[in-house]
């Protein structure tokens, strides 16, 4: 099976691929010749995967699954949540978010927050979504260099170390996008079991 990750993200990308099973091919947006700026327009992590992956379906014609993921901190009232990527500002990096949360939480003591990620599913004309959510502590500064995103400053529940300080493996299997993922690849394995895959054809509205 193929399916599009409607991403150029190559961090998503590679710890998706790491977590997908044998048979099931994932494609990125440039593998499809979608150049397409996508903007993320919705005030929902729902309402923008969905966004994603309709435009893929409907304009590319292929089965298509999209994600976004939000840290959503208690003491900010769930800042930055849908717009984490861009936290401090259009273009900000990696680097700028985390110095604009670490300031935003300096005299803090609730440092609890968590990671979401909701995924959207296009497929065979239908629409699925799946979440992952992984709760932690933002420290009050960072440690580790692996991962990305806010990585360096959040310390999931009951370990010792961040999401930066873990590999791949060991981050998949805790962290948010590893459960909506997990739940996405038995979705894929219960179709292909029951041979309910097609290639799209057409693709209208999606119920």
């Amino acid at each position: 099976m193929e399916i599009v990750f409607a991403t150029n993200n190559k961090h998503k990308l590679k710890e998706i691929q790491a977590l997908m099973p044998e048979g099931i091919a994932i494609l990125s947006l440039s593998d499809i010749g979608c150049t397409d700026e996508i903007e993320e327009t919705e005030p929902t992590l729902e309402g923008n995967a969905r966004l994603k992956a309709d435009h893929v379906t409907k304009n590319y014609g292929y089965p298509c699954f999209s994600d976004d993921t939000g840290l959503e901190v208690e003491a900010l009232n769930g800042a930055p949540g849908v717009y984490s990527a861009r936290y401090a500002g259009e273009g900000a990096t990696f680097e700028n978010n985390m110095e604009k949360l670490l300031q935003q939480m300096e005299g803090q003591q609730n440092r609890f927050g968590r990671f979401r990620t909701v995924i959207a599913l296009n497929i065979d004309d239908c629409q699925y979504l799946f979440e992952g959510i992984c709760e932690g502590n933002i420290l009050k500064q960072k440690q580790g260099t692996a991962g990305f995103g806010y990585d360096p400053v959040f310390q999931p529940k009951g370990y010792e170390r961040t999401f930066a300080e873990m590999d791949m493996a060991e981050k998949g299997k805790i962290s948010h996008r590893g459960q909506a993922i997990k739940k996405l690849i038995e979705f894929l394995k219960f179709l292909i079991l029951n041979q309910k895959t097609s290639p799209y054809r057409s693709f209208n509205d999606v119920k």
